[in-house]
């Protein structure tokens, strides 16, 4: 039965059928929630163990009656009608205190959940006694870290294992839990709403599970969201600081909170004065900006927290922290003229199989090299540093990690490991593609575009590979070992790509798989 639109409802003991109830906020939804409830009506966990509590903020009549039909004809869903808040943390709390599941796990009403998504979550947190349980998140049209989901840790450590990653509320609470500690969202429209409420939470849990072998929310990027729109300098900042203060509230001075609060520096201030977002702005915004970090770097960020940043990151806050804004917006315009450029000096066949490519890797800028080094100092910088950090300018730590990556681009915003090589203190390197790794067994693409990863003095660089016709043509056909017959070759813009043989030649793939599996068994010995 639906709650009394007036009334919040009561805070309710959980039945042990009820395994999980999922809490979802809604407003005046579009289409997309009809895949939200789609993907609940699919959900392998029995329809007796989960409920669903559809928290309306304040909808028009056209969505309660909506909520009133999808109510009727599904016994898991209950529909709480709430007084309009502007905001999900209300309606999320309400549904928490509705909540009769063990688990209650929240979903947005622009997402939805993987068909096994509630029952392996429940079995992954009743095996290890979970009062958090992260789940996978998939992103539909959005990138979403990748380290978080290597692999499950059934007991992750704040500091240690990536949480921060993922600091979204997609995820699993023991509901007892959430109510004994009292965590709860802010009512209201605050900025970073989630980052409060799981940073509570990660702090006062016992145990802390990531599942990354499962696959369990879509996280769907949708144009207009809040995310992607510019912040308001003046309002989002003091809701930063708030996080802030959490993170001090619940760590002593040291390496832990210096690694915590770096997470936020990193990505809420140091992110948005770089490279062609700085350069990008209006100078009425970029100063409205500055006057509210500024003060904030100053006051909250220290030498311990500036250590663990990637050198072009420190070079920004060392600005910051000295009120240097003409010299920060010359780095941002010199990061924004970088010009990266991947490309293949020679190609060749191995007879085991792989395409050997020589590549060279060129930084330019204003047609001379952008990044130039004296024993491990940056002295192309265009901004003067008198009166700054002795050492500022040394990037030896980072470029003894200098590495370029090969890929292959996937579904959505995936990408597929090729290769890889060390490029320390050099601009010069050799590969070897192995067709067999760049097209999966289950694979049935024709050709498939070469993407290179550069990572120089701590700056990153995705740029295509490049190579001229006749280059890519002296590697002639490929050998028996490289399965399908392969062939590289330029486009008209000079990207690199490998194309193959399709459908014909699957036996040359199985005999390469053979070769390789035998190879791999004589090195385990």
């Amino acid at each position: 039965m639906s709650e009394d639109p007036q009334s919040p409802p009561a805070e309710s003991s959980a039945p042990e059928s009820v395994r999980v109830s999922v809490v979802v906020p809604v407003f005046n939804p579009n289409e997309a929630f009809d895949q939200l409830i789609s993907s609940l009506d699919r959900q392998t966990l029995d329809r007796t163990q989960f409920e669903v509590l559809l928290c309306d903020d304040g909808s028009d009549e056209k969505t309660r009656k909506r909520l009133a039909e999808v109510e009727s004809t599904r016994p898991y869903v209950r529909v709480l009608y709430l007084p309009h808040s502007g905001w999900p943390g209300t309606p999320r709390n309400e549904g928490v205190a509705a909540a009769r599941g063990r688990y209650v796990q929240f979903v947005d009403q622009d997402d939805w959940l993987f068909e096994s998504a509630l029952e392996a979550l429940c079995d992954y947190a009743d095996e290890h006694g979970s009062d958090v349980v992260v789940g996978k998140e998939v992103g539909i049209g959005r990138p979403l870290p990748r380290r978080i989901y290597r692999r499950d840790v059934p007991n992750a450590q704040l500091g240690e294992d990536p949480l921060l990653e993922m600091l979204t509320p997609h995820k699993m609470f023991r509901t007892a839990f959430l109510r004994e500690k009292g965590v709860r969202f802010p009512d209201g429209k605050v900025r970073l709403e989630d980052h409060l409420f799981v940073m509570r939470a990660y702090f006062e849990a016992r145990t802390i599970s990531i599942l990354g072998s499962v696959p369990c929310y879509a996280w769907v990027k949708r144009s207009g969201s809040a995310s992607s729109a510019r912040i308001d300098p003046e309002s989002y900042f003091p809701h930063l600081e708030a996080v802030l203060d959490l993170v001090e509230q619940y760590t002593e001075p040291g390496r832990l909170r210096d690694r915590l609060l770096r997470h936020w520096f990193r990505g809420k201030i140091l992110k948005r004065v770089s490279g062609k977002r700085m350069v990008a702005y209006p100078a009425e915004y970029r100063n409205r900006l500055l006057d509210a970090v500024i003060p904030i770097v100053q006051r909250r960020f220290g030498p311990g927290v500036d250590a663990g940043l990637a050198f072009p990151q420190r070079i920004r806050a060392a600005l910051l922290r000295a009120d240097r804004r003409a010299e920060l917006v010359t780095f941002a315009r010199f990061e924004k003229e970088m010009d990266c450029r991947v490309t293949v000096t020679s190609a060749s066949w191995s007879r085991g199989g792989g395409l050997r490519l020589a590549l060279r890797v060129a930084i330019m800028r204003d047609g001379r090299e952008a990044l130039t080094f004296d024993d491990g100092a940056l002295t192309s910088l265009p901004v003067a540093f008198d009166g700054l950090p002795t050492g500022l300018l040394n990037a030896g730590r980072e470029l003894q990690n200098d590495r370029i990556e090969l890929v292959v681009p996937g579904e959505g915003d995936s990408v597929r490991h090729v290769t890889s090589a060390s490029l320390r203190k050099r601009s010069t390197t050799t590969v070897a593609i192995d067709p067999l790794r760049v097209f999966g067994p289950d694979d049935e693409s024709r050709e498939a575009r070469i993407i290179a990863k550069v990572r120089r003095a701590g700056w990153t660089f995705d740029v295509p590979l490049t190579a001229d016709a006749a280059t890519l043509a002296g590697a002639g056909r490929s050998p028996l070992l490289a399965g399908r017959t392969c062939t590289p070759v330029a486009t008209s813009g000079g990207a690199v790509e490998l194309r193959r043989v399709w459908p014909g030649g699957r036996l040359k793939d199985v005999a390469g798989r053979a070769v390789r599996r035998i190879r791999s068994g004589l090195r385990k010995r």
